[in-house]
């Protein structure tokens, strides 16, 4: 399965460095390894470099203030768990049996973590510029295109704004929730009308809610 996710990055990574960045904490527990979250660290001071050197070239108008604010869009958990959706990387994921039972694999953070655990396999493996490619070929495109940036900044906002123009019915969400009551994990149904559009979980009713959105535009693009 890992062959066919280094065929959709077109990125050299080491095959350990890879399945070390699959590798979430709960799989890690349950099997006495070593899981992603040193990789999601370094992972984490790579990206922002790479974007901050990237959107401080491109964007040569914008204001000290207008650059963090685009940063920290792009670089967002809300931001890479879309990237990571869109090269299904959350089919790829080694979980623990807890984590995949909840419904892991769709997770925010966890998909989030995981792309940032990559870019860090990617450098450790072929250095920055290998790194630079993979940031360049899946997260720096919504520079293309502020009515994308904001999709990924704002996934709730522009779905409201997509159905309207589409004319269907306005969004609503149905939230679920499960778990112990200390550590509860949330789920949202979005729906235009009585048509389910997406859906997503996370540790807030707000990141469900953005998961989910995210899911629906996804889904839109491929109607």
């Amino acid at each position: 399965m890992s062959q066919m996710l280094l065929k959709r990055l077109e990125v050299q990574i080491n095959a350990d460095l890879l399945q070390l960045a699959l590798t979430h904490s709960s799989f890690a527990y349950e099997n006495d390894c070593d899981s992603n979250e040193r990789l999601e660290f370094l992972g984490d001071s790579i990206l922002g470099y790479l974007v901050a050197s990237r959107i401080f070239k491109k964007e040569a108008s914008l204001t000290e203030g207008d650059l963090t604010r685009l940063k920290n869009s792009i670089v967002s958990a809300d931001a890479l768990s879309v990237a990571a959706m869109r090269i299904r990387l959350g089919d790829e994921l080694r979980l623990g049996k807890g984590e995949e039972s909840s419904g892991g694999r769709k997770r925010l953070n966890i998909l989030a973590d995981a792309m940032e655990a990559l870019i860090a396999a990617t450098y450790l493996s072929a250095g920055i510029d290998e790194a630079r490619k993979f940031v360049d070929k899946h997260i720096i495109p919504m520079l293309g295109d502020h009515l994308v940036l904001r999709e990924f900044a704002d996934p709730k906002t522009t779905l409201v704004e997509k159905l309207t123009r589409l004319n269907r019915p306005t969004v609503r969400y149905e939230i679920e929730s499960s778990g112990p009551e200390h550590k509860l994990t949330y789920r949202a149904s979005c729906y235009s009308g009585e048509f389910l559009l997406g859906q997503g979980e996370g540790r807030t009713i707000r990141s469900a809610e953005s998961a989910a959105a995210a899911q629906a535009l996804a889904n839109i693009r491929e109607q």
